[in-house]
Order: structure tokens, then sequence, then C-alpha cells
């Protein structure tokens, strides 16, 4: 079963898709947030087409463990999910992901705009594979 992770944002969602073992972590692409309505028809495309069984949504974590008001905005993100779709939507901690991913990119010379259209899919890879590795995709 694959396993679809969605780093949530307030301008862009990174998305990325495990491997049919549900082993490896794979960025795919990025979706503008806005408008709702077809960020959602993406979505159901995605698990469509990627055949999805399951859908990863990084939680945003204070250092401390806290959560703070963007937990609030994904939480109820999470709440539309489970009524467009018919999977499971589990959150996961994605503390310090965004950072990994933007140092990822900065040690592999990606500049610029190239970096900022790929920090957010690479965050949810980073995500995904962090929750792969704890439950072994389950």
């Amino acid at each position: 079963m694959r396993v679809m992770g969605i780093d949530h944002g307030t301008k862009r969602m990174g998305i990325a898709v495990s491997d049919e073992l549900g082993m490896i972590a794979m960025p795919v692409e990025y979706i503008p947030a806005e408008p709702a309505v077809a960020l959602m028809r993406r979505l159901k495309e995605l698990v469509t087409d990627r055949q999805v069984g399951q859908i990863v949504v990084g939680m945003p974590r204070n250092m401390d463990g806290s959560y703070g008001p963007a937990a609030e905005k994904v939480r109820a993100f999470v709440e539309e999910l489970r009524g467009a779709l018919t999977l499971p939507v589990r959150t996961w901690d994605e503390r310090l992901t965004s950072v990994a991913a933007n140092r990822a990119l900065q040690e592999a010379n990606v500049k610029g705009r190239r970096r900022r259209e790929k920090v957010d899919q690479m965050a949810a890879a980073l995500l995904l594979q962090a929750y792969l590795d704890a439950t072994g995709g389950s």
C-alpha cells in the first residue's frame, strides 16, 4: 500500500508518496493551497493515480512539544481531508522537516526559485520517510 505525505503550508502543500512496499518516500510535487477546491481535486487525482491507501499530514509542533496556531490550521485541513476521502488520514510530527529540506537543497546547490519550489515536496518526503521508518508504513 502506498502512503502519501503532505507538508501543509498556507501557500503550498508539499506532496510525497511511498513506493508500493511502503518503505521509501519520494517527493512528487507541490500544490498551491488556494483555491481549496483545486487543491482537494488534485489530491483526489493523486490518491487515485498513485493508488494511495493512507495519508500522513505533517503536524507542526513547537520545540517543547506543544502545539501552536499552525497546528489548528492543520487539524482543520485533516478534518476536511477525512470528509472528502475514504482512506485513513493521520498526522505526524514534522518538527524541523522544512529546515532539513532547505539544508539538503542548499547542499545540493539548488538556488533561489528552484529551491522554493522544491522545499515543500522535500519536506513532505522527509516527514513521510520518518513515518515509514517508525511504523513500517502501516
